[in-house]
């Protein structure tokens, strides 16, 4: 069992993990072991025979969804390809899994066009933090690989899993969250952010008529599968997959590649555009369904490369994820300076022993402790990180001081998106979300300038 934080002067007392075995079940002795549940909709963890929380065991879910742990050679190849070194999420194993990076990776060797694709369900008008790590690593991707991007704002998916939202109630989410999206720095040139509630009825045609020949290829048992639906499910929700799936196909959105988009004819050419998309694990249900059917399609379109994070840990610590619903959970990107610190200092989950002596001689534990795991996210410098984790070991440093370089760390992070936050206009929003033909490409402008041959294989975008 993680140790409680050596008591500080000014320190409230630290969470425990007997605090969130006691949150598990009313009566310990009734407890009984459970496994981890990770589906799009909701995310537990395991408990053990006394109703203790356990760590997401990420290895399990690889290997029970037949995923590829990310190793040293594909970041080795990453590097040597792009230029740069991977993203400490990468070197950290904070994204830990993928399909078919090593297939997207030979595409971008050849020179040939793919595109990103990630998304937010919105369902309330403020993201936390780690809403903003799927965006963030996004960006990064974009920014590498110099390819356009799509952003799905699913605002229907929302109401329909969530009986008490309004359609009219998440569109206005997601207005709001894709403001806050856009705050991370994405380039508007070459990103396209759209509501599906919008989108389909505003010119995404296209993108429907994929989802009605996707949903001939796929019966009920298939989706049952997926999402564990049964005869109460509602037919909006049945329906809903199979538009997130879609998302992957770049038949979807001809206008982003230059195409008609009021023609009613899809394109051979743009369908057979690879597409990578950075997602937490749990996201991974939806597409194993189109990997397993996109072959089926009239025009058919590679099976899409996925990049799984992990879950950010709620501040109480191991197997939570944070949630809107609970404020005490999360880090809001709406959150003072004041608030930040008092979350931190009040609910982060400690990895420090029982008393100050004991700490100096045992040292503590930062693999479970919460500061030190969110410094991981958000501090760059892996000599510092490092040095905080063998300090923390050897009884060095003590809670209060870590809890104090995440303070410190994440105030400044959120302090930048807020200034961010407030430069985003109704205007720039409106020009993120116009339909619109992207621009993208200079990598191949440079290699020609250079005088290199560029593959003419796949779509130029400009």
């Amino acid at each position: 069992m993680a140790e409680k934080a050596p008591a500080e002067p000014g320190e409230p007392p630290a969470v425990t993990s007997l605090s969130i075995a006691e949150s598990a079940t009313a009566n310990p002795t009734e407890a009984k072991a459970t496994e981890q549940k990770i589906d799009p909709w909701s995310v537990s963890a395991a408990t053990d025979a006394q109703g203790n929380v356990l760590a997401f065991d990420y290895e399990a879910i690889s290997k029970k969804w037949n995923t590829k742990l990310l190793d040293q050679p594909l970041l080795e190849r990453f590097e040597r390809l792009t230029g740069h070194k991977p993203h400490r999420w990468l070197r950290r194993g904070l994204f830990f899994s993928h399909r078919d990076l090593d297939r997207i990776l030979d595409v971008y060797e050849r020179g040939e066009d793919f595109f990103l694709y990630t998304g937010r369900g919105p369902s309330s008008d403020n993201i936390h933090i780690g809403h903003t790590i799927p965006f963030e690593f996004t960006k990064w991707l974009q920014d590498v690989f110099d390819v356009p991007l799509v952003i799905m704002l699913t605002d229907d998916e929302k109401a329909l899993f969530k009986d008490s939202l309004t359609f009219e109630e998440t569109m206005q989410f997601g207005r709001d969250n894709a403001k806050d999206i856009i705050a991370i720095g994405f380039d508007v040139k070459k990103t396209f952010i759209y509501s599906d509630l919008k989108y389909l009825s505003m010119g995404g045609h296209h993108m429907l008529l994929n989802a009605w020949e996707f949903s001939k290829a796929v019966n009920f048992n298939q989706v049952r599968g997926a999402f564990g639906f049964d005869q109460s499910t509602n037919t909006g929700r049945i329906f809903f997959p199979n538009l997130q799936c879609v998302a992957a196909f770049g038949s979807s959105y001809p206008q982003v590649w230059g195409h008609d988009a009021a023609s009613d004819l899809r394109s051979k050419k743009l369908a057979a555009i690879p597409c990578l998309i950075p997602c937490a694990i749990d996201q991974d249900p939806y597409f194993r369904l189109v990997r397993d059917n996109a072959h089926r399609m009239r025009f058919p379109s590679p099976k899409p490369a996925l990049l799984h994070s992990k879950f950010l840990t709620a501040l109480q610590g191991a197997g939570g994820k944070m949630s809107a619903s609970n404020p005490n959970s999360a880090i809001f990107m709406s959150d003072t300076k004041k608030q930040i610190q008092n979350k931190i200092n009040r609910h982060a989950f400690s990895g420090g022993q029982e008393t100050l002596e004991l700490h100096r001689q045992l040292g503590g534990n930062p693999d479970v402790d919460v500061a030190y795991q969110y410094l991981t996210y958000f501090e760059d410098d892996d000599a510092k990180l490092d040095n905080f984790a063998a300090k923390y070991r050897a009884g060095e440093m003590l809670t209060g001081e870590m809890k104090k370089e995440c303070i410190k760390l994440m105030q400044a992070y959120v302090a930048n998106f807020q200034e961010a936050r407030a430069k985003v206009t109704d205007e720039i929003l409106a020009e993120f979300m116009r339909p619109r033909k992207l621009e993208w490409g200079a990598r191949k402008v440079a290699r020609k300038e250079r005088g290199e041959a560029v593959p003419p294989k796949g779509t130029e975008g400009n």
